[in-house]
């Protein structure tokens, strides 16, 4: 916990959201069966008015719903949230086939006799844990109506044929969505209601170059930068529609950095991990130029990392 309050002061989160947390954390103590679910996140967020937004929405006992475009760090954000409450995790991935039996969980036979077993919102539920609900705007109509009673006021969850249960106290839910996405919706009011709405903002620069940095310990800085600016003429591309945002990658910054670090020389590197990944010809023409237009293609891990 320790590396997390100090991660959370050098964000300038102020102390009294500190001490909040620390008595959260006291108060709330994860079962021993469960501690392994207790995420230990390889990328940290970076935005202190993002953070102060969702720890105080946390504290308050509101579930969250992290909105916005590709690359904002949603899911990055969910996972920090749950290692600095020490919660452990259930992730559900929304798509077509997740109902009802799939959330909660269904009657099945283990052999010698029918049994119901729980599912992961269920699991969250009774264990206090922290749910991330991903993609919650993928999902279909019949899943998310079982959510109703679990996001408001009343915390519980009804399964038919069993007992009433009541949420623990420290559950909280974090949904995510992507603007745009194929397959995605706009949600629908009565679910809405009952999160309070994180508008993600994009990265800037100083967080990229710190985020970088904390990965990367030994990069040169002044290649950092030119990471950096790279990923930014990506994304002011993508905003202005002159590309799609297959490219702008965050991950594949970074996976491509990874890659240079093991030998791979910078241009296949971040073909492989940025370029490749737009399909279409002409797009993938326009993200080699801003490519090479600052990224050598023959540096070395001798040249980038000190």
């Amino acid at each position: 916990m320790t590396k997390w309050i100090d991660f959370l002061k050098e964000e300038g989160i102020s102390q009294e959201i500190i001490k909040d947390i620390e008595l959260f954390n006291e108060t709330h103590r994860s079962k021993d069966v469960y501690k392994s679910r207790i995420p230990d996140p390889k990328y940290l967020y970076y935005g202190k008015d993002t953070w102060e937004k969702a720890l105080c929405s946390i504290l308050a006992g509101e579930n969250i719903l992290l909105a916005g475009p590709k690359a904002t760090g949603k899911n990055v954000l969910a996972q920090n949230l749950a290692a600095v409450f020490e919660r452990p995790i259930w992730d559900v991935s929304f798509h077509i086939n997740v109902d009802a039996s799939w959330l909660i969980g269904t009657d099945t036979y283990d052999g010698e006799k029918v049994v119901f077993r729980q599912g992961p919102i269920l699991k969250c539920a009774l264990n206090g844990g922290f749910g991330v609900l991903d993609e919650i705007n993928m999902a279909r109509n019949e899943a998310l109506a079982v959510l109703h009673s679990v996001l408001d006021f009343r915390r519980v969850l009804d399964v038919p044929g069993y007992e009433r249960t009541s949420l623990d106290d420290a559950t909280r839910f974090i949904a995510t969505m992507n603007y745009g996405y194929a397959g995605t919706r706009d949600l629908n009011e009565a679910l809405c209601s009952r999160f309070a709405v994180i508008d993600m903002p994009v990265i800037s620069d100083d967080d990229l170059k710190r985020l970088i940095m904390r990965e990367f310990p030994d990069i040169r800085k002044d290649i950092c930068d030119q990471f950096t600016y790279l990923y930014k003429e990506i994304e002011k591309k993508a905003e202005s529609a002159q590309i799609t945002e297959r490219a702008l990658d965050l991950r594949g910054l970074l996976d491509a950095i990874s890659l240079m670090r093991k030998g791979i020389k910078s241009g296949p590197a971040i073909s492989m991990c940025i370029v490749n990944k737009t399909f279409d010809s002409y797009e993938r023409k326009l993200v080699q130029d801003v490519v090479d237009a600052r990224i050598p293609a023959d540096l070395d891990r001798k040249v980038i990392f000190a």
